[in-house]
């Protein structure tokens, strides 16, 4: 069985290693694009254009938050998500940067409907769907805290390996 735990936790390490690089890839292309911005000067279109590689970065850090998130999660604390607890923390993280990046994606969006009207039908869905996905995860929060009460072990394990990651 150590064998087994052991291939999981090199597979969860080569996983975050590949979002990690992926993350990079993806903030090496927005800088490439905000300094080509920057470099052909500041005219109408650079602010549709900085706003897309603001979208490239926060897709960027979604992917480096998933990698630190299947490390810290999966291969330091060797945590198992079964509790409540480390179900709501995992989702929370996971959360946090995906609706900030759809947030994202959404004003991109919104920028570029000034310039052709029938896209804003888009960005008005991403932005609903932004809207659905913070109350869901609100109400998610909300009753997995009632969980957590009936678990309060769960949790101060959960908070005793707290010290691996810091």
């Amino acid at each position: 069985m150590k064998v087994l735990h052991f291939i999981f936790a090199a597979l969860h390490s080569l996983i975050a290693l590949l979002f990690m690089l992926a993350a990079l890839a993806l903030i090496w292309v927005a800088a490439s694009k905000g300094w080509h911005v920057l470099g052909s000067g500041l005219d109408d279109s650079a602010t549709l254009h900085i706003v897309e590689a603001l979208g490239i970065l926060a897709s960027g850090v979604v992917a480096l938050q998933i990698a630190q998130t299947v490390m810290e999660e999966e291969v330091v604390r060797e945590a198992h998500i079964s509790g409540p607890t480390r179900v709501r923390r995992f989702l929370s993280r996971f959360m946090v940067v995906l609706v900030v990046a759809m947030a994202i994606e959404a004003l991109v969006a919104t920028f570029k409907a000034q310039e052709a009207p029938e896209k804003l039908i888009y960005a008005a869905a991403v932005i609903v769907a932004v809207g659905i996905l913070m109350a869901g995860w609100g109400i998610f929060v909300h009753l997995n805290r009632s969980a957590e009460e009936l678990e309060p072990e769960a949790m101060q394990q959960a908070k005793g390996e707290d010290h691996k990651v810091n």
